[in-house]
């Protein structure tokens, strides 16, 4: 079913009650050319441009719970292409292309918001740094625009421009970043992959990996074996786990990212801000409230939850930057779990062992990847070579010394 005006007006006039399920909660076969473990944004994203692009719909995607339960439904909606490297750059600025045609592409309403994304800047050397970076933005055809504290306060008002600990003294501006919601956008792509032929599988989990030599050739699930010709392993702050079914110890941590929502406000925020004199962002959703988040817990866990201590630090974060959402109240908070690999960058790459891909390392950059993470790793599965792209997001770059340290952070996992 397409969804359009007109089949919301049929369904209107008959009560809603001729609405089709979006998409077919598949029981798994014994055998398929491709399984993708992991049923959040990129596992879909990929099965949905296998099937588009590629033409392979004897694909699965395996979701231990329900999709969009882990990390795809757990962060803060950002998408941006503000990069500094040559080798991020371009590939989200592909995604952001990706998403400015998504809705129209799925025929699904992901609330893409092109709202803006503005970073402050507080110090002459911020302000130097993010010249640079926006120099590198626009010389890779990305928009960026310089702003003067003048140019700041008429956009944004309500920060505290008169008795600030850090003063603002201007910011970083990319128009076309701003937000999109994130269970729709797994909605959306599952409906669409499930629409060419993709199986969607859900309450199946991986339990191990069937291995025969040096290669991969399927997975044990509390479903029964299921047997491929290749597995793609994309499942986030899992990735080590599910790595060391097959004997892998990948250049990971896992770390939890909690993020918070405020009670309902007027408008305050046209856009989405990041604090430069501490770790802080936040937008407004399209209900009202403040959806914010800042630093990792800064300890390694597979928990979905946080400690106190970092909740207070983020809300100091908010207070320095804009006083007035002092009198708020928090309703609710969650946590993501976070696969940081040793230099802040992505891993899109073949496994040592053969019929093994790895879709892993995000850091804090999954969610606003989703397209082009998806449309890389299916390009990775169905011609066995990286997307131009993607080609510097190699696995073996940790023992070649190709990193791509975004951040300047350092083999230190916790600080990217």
């Amino acid at each position: 079913m397409r969804y359009s005006l007109a089949s919301l007006l049929r369904q209107a006039c008959s009560g809603h009650r001729g609405w089709e399920a979006a998409w077919r909660d598949a029981s798994p076969k014994s055998a398929y050319e491709v399984l993708i473990v992991g049923g959040g944004g990129h596992g879909l994203a990929a099965a949905y441009y296998l099937a588009k692009v590629h033409g392979l719909t004897d694909v699965a995607v395996l979701e231990k719970d329900c999709i969009g339960l882990g990390n795809a439904g757990r962060n803060t909606t950002i998408i941006r292409s503000n990069y500094l490297l040559p080798a991020n750059n371009p590939f989200y600025e592909l995604s952001m292309k990706l998403w400015e045609g998504l809705e129209q592409e799925l025929n699904y309403n992901a609330m893409v918001s092109q709202r803006g994304v503005l970073n402050l800047f507080h110090s002459d050397a911020q302000r130097d740094a993010f010249v640079r970076r926006g120099n590198a933005m626009r010389l890779h055809g990305v928009d960026a625009e310089l702003l003067d504290a003048r140019q700041v306060r008429r956009m944004l008002p309500i920060l505290d421009f008169e008795n600030a600990r850090f003063p603002i003294q201007g910011g970083l501006l990319q128009r076309r970043g701003g937000t999109a919601r994130h269970d729709a956008v797994v909605w959306g792509y599952a409906r669409a992959a499930s629409g060419l032929g993709v199986d969607i599988v859900q309450r199946c989990e991986v339990t191990g990996l069937l291995r025969e030599g040096a290669r991969i050739t399927g997975v044990r699930t509390t479903r029964g074996d299921i047997r491929a010709a290749k597995v793609a392993v994309s499942v986030a702050g899992h990735s080590s786990r599910v790595a060391a079914m097959a004997g892998l110890r990948l250049p990971i941590e896992s770390h939890v990212l909690q993020a918070f929502v405020s009670e309902a406000i007027k408008p305050v925020l046209p856009c989405v801000v990041t604090f430069g004199a501490g770790h802080f962002y936040v937008s407004q959703s399209d209900k009202g409230g403040l959806v914010f988040g800042g630093d990792l817990d800064g300890y390694n866990s597979y928990a979905q939850r946080g400690n106190l201590p970092t909740v207070e630090d983020v809300c100091s974060g908010g207070m320095a930057l804009m006083p007035a959402i002092g009198r708020l109240r928090l309703l609710r908070s969650w946590g993501g779990i976070m696969d940081m690999s040793m230099d802040g960058s992505p891993i899109i790459d073949r496994a040592p062992l053969e019929g093994l891909y790895l879709n892993a390392g995000w850091c804090y950059g999954g969610f606003k990847a989703t397209p082009a993470a998806g449309l890389c790793l299916a390009h990775l599965l169905a011609r066995e070579e990286s997307h131009e792209l993607a080609r510097a997001f190699r696995l073996d770059r940790f023992a070649t010394g190709h990193l791509l340290d975004e951040k300047g952070q350092g083999p230190q996992p916790n600080l990217h």
